[in-house]
């Protein structure tokens, strides 16, 4: 029998009692999909699961995407590494949704941890739907016809500036040009209201002044790490993370170094959002 244990009072659950090493029978993936759209981002402890494992478990929400720019795991081109060490630490510090860049973001992601450092390296979610409602009802009548640019470029801004990175980048950045979603979306399964902008992707907003544009994004960029949207997870060896990529951002703390963290990411492709 599944214990839900929610973490914090916007978003957030710890799931135990059910073995994610197991095929899931048709009930338990409607019910893990049901827990998603309610918690919008649910943790499992001790799963010890393999890589095929769990490609199985994130096709059950739906087809994989890749990403353009990271290494991936032998033979799993849909698991990207996401990994830290002394040598290279991780670049990736602010808060975000993952590849908003692309005409149909994800619409979740399913995240492993493989190596976790002695102490630090926790992750932190932030409710959009929560800083949704937390905006005043002109506020979000005035965003709702508003729309802004994801692009690929300025999120990995720093990678294409290093030596070699518009070669090495280079492929990725033509396939990825600017795109363009609204600032409020609607989640195309609860039908609720999320904010869709993110400090990593997100350039500018179309319609408004240069300067208009900053001050609005500036203000929700802020808007949307006030803490009472936020849960905290502190990974283990063998920790699942499954989030709502159209309701959720999130935001690794790195105070680990130089200790080492690896994890290992899937995403799952998402829609138009609209």
């Amino acid at each position: 029998m599944l214990e839900i244990l929610p973490i914090a009072g916007a978003l957030g659950a710890e799931i135990h009692g059910i073995d994610l090493a197991n095929d899931l029978g048709r009930e338990d993936l409607e019910c893990l999909r049901n827990l998603l759209n309610e918690h919008e981002v649910i943790f499992f402890r001790d799963q010890d699961i393999s890589p095929a494992r769990q490609k199985a478990l994130a096709l059950a929400f739906g087809p994989l995407q890749t990403h353009p720019a990271y290494d991936t795991v032998e033979g799993f081109p849909e698991i990207t590494i996401l990994e830290s060490t002394p040598d290279k630490p991780t670049k990736i510090e602010v808060w975000h949704s993952d590849m908003t860049f692309r005409q149909h973001p994800p619409m979740g992601t399913v995240l492993k941890s493989v190596i976790v450092p002695p102490r630090g390296g926790d992750t932190l979610w932030s409710s959009m739907t929560a800083a949704y409602n937390g905006l005043s009802p002109h506020m979000q009548t005035f965003l709702e016809g508003l729309t802004a640019v994801h692009d690929f470029s300025h999120g990995f801004r720093e990678s294409l500036a290093e030596p070699g990175g518009q070669e090495r980048l280079g492929e990725a950045v033509a396939a990825n040009p600017p795109v363009q979603h609204p600032v409020i979306r609607t989640h195309p399964e609860t039908g609720k209201r999320v904010i869709f902008v993110n400090a990593l992707f997100t350039t500018h907003i179309q319609g408004v002044t240069p300067a208009e544009s900053r001050a609005i994004l500036s203000f929700l960029f802020e808007h949307i790490t006030t803490a009472e949207y936020t849960c905290r997870f502190k990974w283990q060896p063998n920790s699942i993370a499954i989030w709502d990529n159209r309701s959720t951002q999130h935001k690794p703390i790195n105070d680990y170094f130089p200790a080492p963290r690896r994890l290992q990411r899937i995403t799952i492709d998402g829609d138009k959002p609209y």
